[in-house]
């Protein structure tokens, strides 16, 4: 390819080089280029380069259906034929039946029906999974059974968006309309959700704007995370009330004293996302954070060193795809310092500060975030947060990390046992997701 460093001097041989792919042969007697001819030559210098990228990413982009291709056979292999699901649940020894947890079915579907080219209504794999999940739906308009009712609602809301039948959206609006009961506000109905409910809070509150599973009493990012997913699938808007509340639960787990009031992050300038406000309800007054990470030292923006929460891939990733979602200005402080540590973090081998602790999760909100975004390419930033020189092509990252992963029937190895990834047909549909994004423009 030819290059404006390549030789001494550039003529108008050099820029049919820069069209034939030859060698540029530089010429101690050849005449300068003119200005205008030196314009048309970075010109060209720049078309090469946009073709090449673009015939890189259209292979790319092949692989990855390649790989759907796979994932979707093996996914429809292990449909459940009785009931339309996957993952079904099996009674133990005295008979009695798990919960099913309709979400992972969810998933699934929401990774087929991205298909431009998915029926739900003709294809029978499809419609009897949407009709599994409308099974589940409650009299309060939430998808569960028996257990983790906003996020296997969210979720369900997430699939049933791009199913377009009356049954489908009407189901569909009573699922965002339960979801936004469970969002800790001034509005939280507690009796709403079972062990989930919320309660009525203000906005000084550090559970204010989240969403949990109820286990713990409080919200969380990674219920937050579907959550928002579920607002932005059903077309809700951004400067929706529900939207607006999340962002403001978003700013107090994020690692940066610029944006978060929370004494955990006093100094902190990491930028990313931990887990929490509060480990549990009881703890919520000593507003002492969480990080599934645990913690770090960390040079304060005084310069003293300090121990502070870990800021970690899966939740930074998450709450900067929030806020692409809400369209914030990118040059806002909290999408710069996000975006940053993204920059500082950014690995495809691992779930950065977890290791293989929800990898699979993490491959999934890592595509949706870059994608949601709208950049290939990614400069990487060292620690003091100067240019490295390194530029990395995320779809390329992506589908390359999870070639080595995919099994040979389209499933996908599982690395960890952590929040259900030894379960196939779970990692196999995160897997499909991320794949799905690679495929966005």
């Amino acid at each position: 390819m030819f290059t404006l460093t390549s030789c001494r001097t550039i003529t108008a041989a050099a820029i049919l080089t820069a069209f034939t792919g030859n060698a540029c042969l530089a010429q101690t007697d050849a005449k300068p280029l003119s200005p205008e001819a030196q314009k048309l030559a970075e010109k060209v210098q720049q078309t090469t380069k946009r073709v090449t990228t673009s015939v890189g990413q259209a292979n790319v982009k092949a692989e990855a259906e390649a790989m759907i291709e796979r994932a979707e056979r093996y996914l429809r292999s292990r449909q459940d034929k009785t009931t339309g699901g996957w993952s079904i649940p099996q009674p133990d020894k005295d008979g009695n039946t798990p919960p099913h947890l309709p979400g992972i079915s969810a998933l699934i579907l929401t990774g087929m029906l991205m298909d431009p080219r998915a029926d739900a209504e003709k294809d029978p794999t499809l419609s009897a999974g949407v009709k599994y999940l409308l099974n589940f739906q409650q009299p309060d308009g939430g998808m569960y059974d028996r257990m983790l009712p906003g996020y296997n609602t969210a979720l369900s809301v997430s699939a049933l968006s791009r199913v377009n039948t009356p049954m489908a959206r009407e189901a569909m609006t009573k699922g965002v309309n339960f979801l936004r009961s469970l969002q800790w506000s001034e509005i939280s109905d507690p009796k709403s959700g079972g062990k989930e409910a919320s309660k009525p809070v203000n906005k000084d509150h550090p559970f204010y704007g989240g969403v949990g599973y109820g286990k713990h009493g409080r919200p969380d990012n990674s219920n937050l995370n579907i959550f928002i997913q579920a607002m932005q699938d059903a077309g809700i808007s951004p400067q929706d009330d529900a939207v607006q509340r999340a962002l403001v639960f978003l700013k107090r787990t994020q690692m940066d004293d610029r944006i978060n009031d929370m004494p955990y992050s006093k100094g902190s300038r990491q930028g990313g996302f931990v887990y929490a406000t509060a480990e549990n309800a009881e703890s919520v007054d000593g507003r002492a954070g969480q990080s599934m990470a645990g913690k770090i030292e960390e040079t304060l923006s005084d310069g003293t060193k300090a121990s502070r929460l870990r800021a970690y891939g899966s939740m930074t990733y998450a709450g900067f795809k929030t806020y692409v979602y809400a369209e914030l200005p990118k040059d806002d402080v909290r999408v710069t310092a996000a975006w940053n540590w993204i920059r500082r973090n950014y690995t495809v081998e691992e779930n950065p500060g977890m290791g293989t602790d929800g990898l699979f999760y993490y491959f999934v909100v890592f595509s949706r975030a870059l994608a949601a975004w709208g950049e290939p390419e990614i400069e990487l930033l060292n620690a003091d947060n100067a240019p490295t020189g390194t530029k990395r092509q995320w779809r390329t990252d992506i589908v390359e990390r999870l070639r080595g992963l995919q099994n040979a029937d389209g499933s996908f190895k599982s690395v960890d046992d952590r929040w259900m990834e030894n379960n196939p047909e779970l990692i196999t549909g995160y897997a499909l997701l991320a794949l799905r994004q690679v495929l966005r423009d």
